[in-house]
């Protein structure tokens, strides 16, 4: 069998992944997360995947707490840089390929029509620049890899969903940012992406979200909706909320390589909330 290790299994595209996978004779997964394997480190890295010789790595562990890296650059660095830096270099040493999940956050979000892959990049917050920069990595020292880029990710796990429906519980009208668009994206749909890239040869940047785009305050109207519950949705402005970490106002990705250079297709993001909601 071919051994894929994943590291950060524990988050939902981790869990996400290992559930795609179930039953699979194909493949066999190495689960790593923190405690089996700090990726920060280079020589346990490369100690690492030359002894368990995968097929691929696919790497989803990452620092996403935004306002957190604002004030944790230096671990932001260590884990969304370095980390995907020694993956990489690991991988080209044991002719293995290279899976890194990106995000949204390395544009400057001031767009008026979806980022393609061809876009400049710009990020505006430290977990932005920390994401771009492992990207560069990526590119540098991964002889063959897929860089997938997402956003808006829901899964097992803590998430926008969950909060929402945590909130409704004790409030009749919660207020969510009205003026951020993007792409709600099913972690599930995202499993699905990476099982179709990965036994072929197109490498490369891609952008993986959902189809479709939406606020925040109309994907909570739409939780609310599907959870029927009769919340009431209060839209602000992001100057309102007032986080510490500077926001994409315009997140919205096309997938464009996919669509050029495949027949694949992400779920309308609609639908991929609707199943998910079923699995609650």
């Amino acid at each position: 069998m071919k051994k894929l290790i994943i590291t950060g299994c524990n988050g939902q595209l981790g869990r996400a992944i290992n559930q795609y996978y179930a039953g699979n004779t194909e493949y066999e997964l190495v689960n790593t997360d923190v405690a089996e394997l700090d990726i920060t480190n280079v020589d346990a890295v490369t100690g690492f995947v030359s002894e368990v010789k995968p097929y691929a790595i696919i790497n989803c562990a990452a620092h996403t707490a935004v306002d957190a890296c604002e004030v944790q650059g230096d671990s932001a660095y260590r884990i969304n840089a370095l980390g995907p830096r020694n993956l990489s270099i690991a991988a080209t040493k044991n002719k293995a390929k290279m899976i890194h999940i990106s995000t949204d956050y390395v544009f400057p979000g001031n767009g008026t029509t979806p980022y393609t892959e061809f876009d400049p990049v710009g990020p505006n917050s430290m977990y932005g620049k920390t994401k771009l920069a492992g990207e560069e990595f990526v590119k540098s020292f991964a002889s063959e890899y897929f860089i997938l880029r997402t956003a808006w990710l829901y899964g097992d796990g803590k998430n926008f969903v969950k909060t929402m429906l945590a909130l409704s519980e004790k409030n009749d009208t919660i207020r969510v940012v009205n003026d951020q668009l993007g792409t709600p994206t099913s972690a599930t749909e995202l499993a699905k992406a990476i099982g179709y890239l990965l036994p072929t040869d197109n490498f490369g940047t891609f952008h993986a979200t959902c189809e479709g785009s939406c606020s925040w305050a109309d994907f909570a109207q739409m939780i609310f909706r599907l959870a029927g519950k009769n919340t009431k949705v209060d839209g602000i402005s992001t100057a309102e909320y007032n986080a510490p970490a500077a926001r994409p106002a315009y997140s919205i990705l096309d997938n464009y390589m996919l669509r050029l250079t495949s027949d694949y297709k992400f779920a309308e993001w609609e639908d991929a909330i609707k199943e998910y909601m079923k699995s609650l």
